[in-house]
């Protein structure tokens, strides 16, 4: 039987919300160009009546999740934990609906850092885990913080490390 596990207290990079928030600055411009095109077409060629109300219905829509796009990071920054110790990796996240995992180190199959490009601007990387059964991956740690992470869980569950 596992004694009381505190909640972990680890928390993120604090360029974690700039990140998220670029990112999804980015979705969004993306999202209202696909609109503005199908506005102009339904414009320039009349489509039926109903497609032009769900075209500013969806407009409508992705306006809120404008709104929600700069909310959203500092929330999750705000609730992203994670610790680890010989026996877990604990995870703690969520905005509205808190999930914390408790991952046994081991079942923990293989461990990687990843590093997109705007990750790699702000100097940061997220880990990868990979268990029999799922994935779980820590967002936006600092590259150092990262790589010192993926090896002390790779020790923690004996994995050997393969260099490429």
């Amino acid at each position: 039987m596992y004694s009381q596990m505190n909640a972990p207290q680890k928390r993120l990079s604090k360029d974690a919300v700039k990140v998220w928030i670029i990112s999804e600055m980015i979705m969004n411009l993306i999202g209202f160009m696909i609109l503005g095109v199908l506005l102009y077409l339904d414009y320039r060629f009349s489509w039926k009546e109903w497609i032009g109300w769900i075209l500013i219905g969806i407009t409508a829509i992705s306006v809120l999740g404008l709104a929600w796009s700069f909310t959203s990071p500092f929330l999750l920054y705000k609730n992203w934990r994670y610790d680890v110790d010989e026996e877990f990796l604990q995870l703690k996240s969520g905005v509205i609906y808190e999930e914390h995992q408790l991952v046994p180190m081991t079942k923990i199959q293989s461990v990687a850092t990843k590093q997109g490009p705007l990750l790699r601007k702000y100097g940061l990387c997220s880990i990868s885990i990979e268990t029999m059964g799922s994935s779980h991956t820590i967002p936006a740690l600092s590259k150092d913080v990262a790589i010192k992470l993926r090896n002390q869980i790779a020790r923690y569950a004996k994995i050997k490390e393969v260099e490429s």
